[in-house]
């Protein structure tokens, strides 16, 4: 009994990943969380240029997700304009997208270019991004709808 219970789950999520681009979230936030980029700030990506741990006491919810900053200022600059600071794809793996796959990313592993933030999956992943991220960016331009909720 237990067994084919056990089968019967696998097939489901089999068959739920293989149907990723109608079933993704606008912004990755894990299975077991709804805070986006882990809970890190995503405007000190901007102004401070690393990754930096924001705080309960700052946050908002932008697209279904949470979003926590390091201060208040950093708060303020996101409310004003989502789309400027948010990463690239929901937050999913960039290097993925091009590929019209979803993946995870860390917090750690990101590029700014051209005044966007994109986040990788692993440091491989991140060095292979980096080799033509300009290339990988286009392609997951064209990716990046598929996925996205109408």
């Amino acid at each position: 009994m237990m067994r084919k219970l056990l089968l019967g789950l696998i097939a489901m999520i089999v068959l739920l990943g293989s149907q990723q681009a109608a079933a993704i979230d606008a912004i990755y936030t894990g299975f077991f969380s709804n805070e986006a980029l882990r809970g890190y700030d995503t405007v000190a990506y901007f102004t401070q240029g690393m990754p930096v741990e924001g705080r309960d006491e700052f946050s908002t919810e932008y697209q279904g997700a949470v979003w926590k900053f390091s201060s208040q200022d950093h708060l303020d600059m996101f409310t004003a304009d989502p789309q400027k600071y948010a990463p690239q794809y929901g937050g999913y793996c960039a290097w993925a997208m091009s590929n019209g796959e979803t993946a995870s990313a860390e917090p750690d592993l990101w590029t700014i270019h051209e005044g966007k933030l994109y986040l990788n999956y692993s440091r491989r992943i991140n060095r292979r991004w980096l080799d033509d991220m300009v290339v990988y960016i286009q392609k997951a331009d064209i990716e990046w709808p598929k996925f996205e909720k109408e």
